[in-house]
């Protein structure tokens, strides 16, 4: 029987969009502005790498992570961060963030706290986080991420009362789908408030790499800045957006010995480590720099375009990082279909990557448009997008 706490889930963004858009024609040649795929060039030599590696795959792979991949990932950490960590005891790969934002909650929060643990969650959000608090019991509470709190939740609306029961709270930065990026001091609250109240941070860092001018800030050295617990942040990073390579299914989770260890030993049971080829692959794509400031100056050029198309359009807030606009609408669902019908652009209902707390929905009158089309057709379908809803 499917249990009672996930009777209440609505259908995923995607299948939803589908069910609003495809008994419809579009109303011109379509264009997929929807899902954060990265169309950018990835780096070809990795084909390379994966065939002089291609017997490892007649191999049970490193579960962890092979030694080469982990001393790739510290190695990068520390030239983005300025942070040291210990490959082995600090660091675990991942069949990419998905699943390691999902088995950090199975592998680390606790079954009560002060009761019923909670978990924050900013709101719009990434729906695994909803889905993993919910897999282990917890009370999913939504923080509404709005442009009056710089599309960050505030944190400092909980009550003494709710902070005691939080086990986790979840935070994109850059976020999804907004393109806010925490300050230092903001992540210093944060991790102030989980030193105070005992509680861990899921920091999801996927988008680090995609930014206008300053690279975001991690929390990873917030934290050691701080000298927080080094059990209270894990960071979750991907080769997805950095490199244009999601489906290498690359990623990371890097935090306090006891946490990685604990996760090991959950992937153990109930995890899919990376093929050896394609840690192969992935131990040389986390030790070069120069596709990503190249991937980093083409989303540049995306946001100027985006900025003097939609410029003039009232609300509009250029992101300061990631690759997503976030678009003020009368109605996202009602945007979306007459956008699909007039145009044959396709966008995704900002409602569908949030949900109603407080008798809010802080995403039904937006959509998000992904910017990863090359840049004459993304040009093109802001131009539509622009003339058709404003």
């Amino acid at each position: 029987m499917f249990p009672e706490r996930f009777s209440n889930l609505p259908a995923y963004a995607f299948p939803r969009l589908r069910s609003l858009l495809d008994a419809h024609a579009p109303g011109g040649e379509v264009l997929h502005m929807t899902i954060g795929e990265p169309k950018h060039e990835f780096p070809r030599w990795i084909v390379d790498i994966i065939a002089e590696n291609a017997d490892g795959f007649g191999n049970y792979p490193v579960n962890e992570g092979m030694p080469e991949l982990l001393v790739a990932i510290t190695d990068w950490i520390e030239r983005r961060y300025g942070v040291t960590l210990d490959p082995q005891a600090n660091v675990m790969a991942l069949n990419g963030t998905r699943e390691g934002l999902y088995n950090a909650m199975m592998a680390l929060c606790p079954e009560t706290k002060s009761g019923q643990p909670k978990v924050l969650i900013p709101n719009p959000f990434y729906q695994v986080y909803m889905v993993a608090a919910l897999s282990v019991g917890a009370e999913p509470v939504f923080l509404h991420a709005t442009r009056d709190t710089g599309y960050l939740p505030d944190f400092n609306t909980l009550s003494p009362d709710e902070l005691n029961r939080v086990a986790v709270a979840y935070l994109c930065s850059p976020g999804n789908p907004q393109g806010a990026v925490a300050s230092r001091a903001y992540w210093a609250d944060l991790i102030g408030l989980a030193e105070k109240y005992d509680f861990k941070i899921f920091a999801d860092e996927c988008y680090c790499e995609i930014y206008r001018d300053v690279p975001p800030v991690g929390a990873l050295e917030v934290a050691r800045d701080l000298g927080a617990d080094p059990e209270r942040v894990l960071s979750f990073h991907s080769l997805s957006k950095r490199s244009n390579l999601p489906g290498l299914r690359s990623g990371f989770v890097a935090g306090g010995p006891e946490s990685i260890k604990r996760m090991k030993q959950l992937r153990n049971y109930a995890g899919s480590p990376l093929p050896m080829p394609l840690q192969h692959a992935a131990a040389r794509v986390w030790a070069d720099e120069e596709h990503v400031r190249e991937n980093r100056r083409l989303y540049g050029e995306k946001y100027l375009i985006a900025d003097e198309i939609m410029g003039d359009v009232p609300g509009y807030l250029g992101p300061e990082a990631g690759f997503f606009l976030w678009l003020p609408v009368k109605n996202g669902e009602e945007a979306a279909l007459r956008l699909w019908r007039k145009t044959g652009v396709r966008v995704l209902p900002g409602a569908y990557l949030s949900r109603e707390a407080g008798g809010v929905n802080p995403g039904q009158n937006y959509i998000r448009v992904a910017m990863v089309a090359p840049k004459n057709e993304m040009a093109q379908g802001l131009i539509l997008l622009r003339d058709c809803l404003y």
